[in-house]
């Protein structure tokens, strides 16, 4: 496509492009090395912000929050048990306090070593359990620590996937920013639960297949150059075993399947989408016989690639609960009444028939959750959240604690910045119609994040599920968001006064929502804030 313009300033018709701030901005990285520099200083930039949010505070309050009392009790057993060991009821009579309270005031060694039926894989509480190793299972910080970590590591991944897949260092710090200063981004990497620690390995293997596209679409190219230069057809293409970005995905989304089951959702929507993408990339190298090729020949090795790591992965992460003896179910054939398989599975070990049954029974409690909640959200309206989840309220009266209004209150709420939220699912609808218009394969890779985080959701409607569930997508929502946002602003050829339109208006959105994020900042952070305020924020009753 040839260039309308005659200089950097000026189209053919000699009216001038670009806005001013491009111009200073072209300025500022009139060198390579400062273009470089830039590549990453956005990204960081946006890490930095993303830790601060996340870390300043991260004690506060000093209880357990919301499904804290699982996941931080049981990191903190598994990491001395191998296994999920059994902690006292959380309700007692007399006054007397709770478990949770007792576990906060220090009393950390009151679990017992009979095991307790548990509803997630263990790699999650393992890695919850490492943090209170390092600052102490007494310390909220601690027991917080993993997840403010990987929730932060989780903006960065974020804005370096987005550059790398738009090519824009603007597009990618967007994203970031966007996922930094997030409150469902905020509040589950402020609070223990399962899903940020998903989210950040999902993100990871996201990575890991575009880094594998990119690396393959090279080696098609050049085995096609190797063989029209040696007069050779190329009906069928190679069987590329040499994939470590592709072995790297399997690796990162077991991970996430050893954290939550719904890991699997993305192993199997990203593995579908490889086998795709070969197509398409081995019908652009000039292979003949492109589909046949990648599904013939290539997805059987791609299989191999992939599948086994992710299982073995998830294998690995149950060593505790196999080394151990008093894992549940254990001994479930030895003692718990159990039948050993017989005729051709006859040979499988007693330990692996055992594993294989608590698989089993973990599935059945998962598919069967359908236990009332007050928080639960139906996935069909998770994009409009319409019940997002509270996870944290005291209040407090006059002169208590330091309150000084009439009424006081500390909450911790799972209500995303309604800016980016809502921004994000239109954006998500307008790279759909984009896709569809103009196949790029970038918005179909952002597409495709956020439709295996959220698609599958759709058979469970009848069970109980959360609104932060969505937490696992979110990043390519706000992808997908920075990604429009890049073609709101244009190019900097654009005609200058539309350029410069653009760019304020962006600006303009931008402001709001930083002041949103600071305006919901003390909700999401359960500061000490005037009841007045806390209700100013309920903005629809089912958000009560």
């Amino acid at each position: 496509m040839t260039s309308e313009l005659t200089d950097d300033r000026t189209d053919v018709a000699g009216r001038p492009t670009g806005s001013r701030l491009d111009d200073w901005w072209g300025r500022v990285l009139r060198t390579s090395t400062r273009v470089a520099v830039w590549r990453w200083t956005g990204p960081l930039a946006v890490t930095v912000l993303a830790a601060l949010l996340r870390l300043v505070a991260l004690g506060t309050p000093h209880a357990l929050v919301f499904d804290e009392t699982y996941y931080v009790k049981d990191g903190w057993s598994i990491v001395h048990l191998g296994y999920e060991g059994t902690w006292p009821a959380n309700s007692t009579e007399d006054g007397a306090p709770t478990t949770d309270q007792r576990f906060a005031d220090g009393q950390t060694d009151l679990y017992t070593s009979a095991a307790e039926f548990i509803a997630h894989p263990p790699l999650g509480k393992y890695l919850i359990g490492l943090g209170m190793l390092l600052f102490g299972a007494d310390n909220a910080f601690g027991w917080r620590f993993t997840v403010a970590v990987l929730g932060t590591a989780t903006v960065f991944l974020t804005a370096v996937i987005a550059r790398s897949l738009f090519r824009s260092t603007l597009v990618g710090t967007l994203a970031g920013f966007l996922l930094a200063v997030d409150g469902q981004a905020i509040v589950l990497s402020r609070v223990t639960l399962l899903d940020g620690i998903l989210t950040f390995f999902v993100v990871l293997g996201a990575g890991a297949l575009l880094l594998d596209r990119r690396w393959t679409e090279r080696r098609l190219d050049a085995w096609v150059s190797r063989r029209v230069a040696a007069g050779k057809a190329t009906l069928w293409g190679p069987f590329l075993w040499w994939r470590p970005w592709l072995v790297a995905m399997g690796l990162a989304l077991g991970l996430a399947t050893a954290t939550k089951w719904s890991g699997l959702y993305f192993l199997a929507f990203f593995a579908v989408y490889s086998v795709l993408s070969d197509m398409l990339m081995r019908r652009r190298a000039g292979i003949a016989f492109w589909s046949s090729s990648a599904v013939l020949q290539q997805a059987p090795v791609s299989f191999l690639l992939t599948v086994p790591i992710a299982a073995a992965t998830y294998l690995a992460s149950w060593t505790g609960w196999f080394v151990s003896r008093d894992g549940w179910d254990r001994d479930w054939i030895g003692t718990g009444g159990g039948q050993r398989w017989t005729g051709v599975l006859a040979w499988v070990p007693d330990s692996l028939q055992n594993w294989w049954h608590y698989q089993s029974e973990i599935y059945g409690f998962n598919i069967g959750l359908h236990t009332p909640h007050s928080y639960q959200a139906n996935p069909l309206l998770w994009l409009v959240m319409q019940r997002p989840t509270s996870m944290y309220y005291v209040g407090t009266d006059a002169g208590q604690d330091g309150c000084t209004a009439s009424r006081c209150g500390e909450a911790i709420t799972g209500i995303a910045n309604p800016f980016i939220w809502y921004a994000a699912v239109a954006a998500v609808i307008a790279l759909v119609v984009l896709w569809s218009m103009r196949r790029r394969w970038e918005y179909g890779f952002v597409l495709l994040g956020v439709a295996a985080g959220y698609l599958p959701w759709l058979m469970y409607v009848d069970r109980t599920v959360f609104q932060f569930y969505t937490i696992a997508f979110e990043p390519f929502m706000v992808m997908a968001l920075a990604a429009v946002i890049g073609l709101v602003l244009g190019r900097r050829t654009d005609e200058r006064s539309r350029r410069t339109r653009a760019i304020v208006w962006v600006g303009v959105y931008l402001g709001v929502v930083v002041l949103a994020s600071a305006y919901w900042y003390p909700m999401w952070t359960a500061m000490q804030m005037p009841w007045d305020f806390i209700r100013s924020h309920y903005w629809i009753p089912s958000w009560l």
